[in-house]
């Protein structure tokens, strides 16, 4: 995913800017990996493979979401106090 476009995406459910933490960059400077964080509303979105995964809450799974989390240090328990895991 291209750098310029984080400033084009916003949260799908509240519509507000999203907050970033970029984890692998291609040589390029595109994202490979990263958290998008909304501020507002507390869900998280995940870039993985330089896809931003958006989905709906009622079609997101935490069983695979949580060894992407793992991969970038952050256990359900502190991703969910830190405001970096899905409000169910």
């Amino acid at each position: 995913m291209r750098l310029s476009l984080l400033d084009k995406l916003c949260c799908p459910v509240d519509k507000h800017e999203l907050t970033s933490q970029i984890f692998a960059q291609h040589e390029n400077g595109d994202i490979i990996e990263a958290l998008l964080t909304c501020p507002a509303c507390k869900r998280y979105y995940p870039i993985v493979y330089g896809i931003p995964i958006m989905t709906p809450d009622e079609y997101r799974e935490r069983a695979l979401e949580e060894p992407i989390l793992k991969k970038w240090g952050l256990a359900l328990e502190e991703a969910e106090q830190q405001v970096f895991f899905l409000k169910v």
